[in-house]
């Protein structure tokens, strides 16, 4: 067999993996759908963020807003990055409780005894998921239009700001998984991932770190979802985004690149048991 006829049977291989791969990554995504509309729990992401908004904007926004030298209005321009990224940060406890429960409940097992795509089986819950907080970001959009909010944002910033968004929901799906194969119950899966809910709470996503004591206001400043809200802010409202861009992103590609390493990790050794 000449070098060139084994190129091509290489390639032909390659072609045959990728289509299967893809061919399967579809077919879990549609089985995430299904899952959602028989137990919506995803609308969860919707309630909250929604819930902590109005609270935010109807109760304290007035007394807020004069700290911002304006009013509620001027607050709920302010707040709603931060409950922009608020909503995709919550939606890592759906992707990790799903996670948890397919390796919990024996389907992986299941899975390993099909032809599937091993990655297709996490790249599903991770598309799945985050088309789902896709819906629950722009729902919170529109009831933040709805009771005023006027983002400044011209075609290219909302380009940059949807391209900035899935570079978010990938990252922190992806680190959702991985907390899903790692954890050792549905409960536990269900409860780490609140943990990042609060640190866009204490970040800039509510109120300015420089208003914040010296001690909280250093850790608001080097957590990752400072630069991340603060880049969204910059893109949405028109404010100035300086450094928090790149440092954003190489935030969201070192929590994307770990999860993903993490999850690989881990599922082989949970599914070879």
């Amino acid at each position: 067999m000449t070098a060139t006829a084994s190129l091509d049977m290489a390639q032909q291989r390659t072609r045959r993996s990728v289509r299967h791969t893809w061919s399967d990554t579809v077919t879990m995504v549609k089985r995430q759908f299904v899952h959602a509309a028989r137990y919506p729990v995803w609308i969860f992401l919707v309630v909250a963020p929604i819930a902590i908004l109005l609270l935010s904007v109807f109760v304290f926004g007035e007394t807020l807003g004069r700290g911002l030298g304006g009013d509620s209005g001027d607050y709920l321009d302010y707040i709603m990055p931060g409950m922009i990224v608020l909503t995709m940060a919550g939606g890592m406890q759906l992707t990790a409780l799903s996670v948890s429960q397919d390796m919990n409940e024996g389907i992986v097992t299941r899975f390993r005894s099909m032809s599937i795509s091993r990655g297709a089986v996490m790249a599903g819950h991770v598309i799945g998921n985050g088309l789902q907080q896709c819906v629950a970001v722009v729902l919170v959009l529109l009831v933040g239009v709805a009771i005023g909010f006027r983002p400044q944002a011209g075609p290219l910033e909302w380009l940059g700001f949807v391209g900035f968004a899935v570079a978010i929901l990938l990252a922190l799906g992806w680190f959702a998984v991985a907390l899903g194969v790692t954890a050792k119950s549905v409960e536990s899966a269900s409860n780490v991932p609140m943990l990042f809910m609060f640190l866009p709470m204490i970040g800039s996503g509510f109120v300015p770190t420089d208003t914040m004591p010296e001690w909280l206001q250093a850790f608001a400043d080097w957590q990752p979802f400072t630069p991340i809200i603060e880049t969204v802010r910059g893109l949405l409202m028109g404010t100035p985004i300086g450094s928090s861009w790149w440092i954003a992103l190489l935030w969201l590609a070192g929590i994307g690149v770990l999860g993903y390493v993490l999850a690989r990790v881990a599922y082989e050794r949970r599914a070879a048991k």
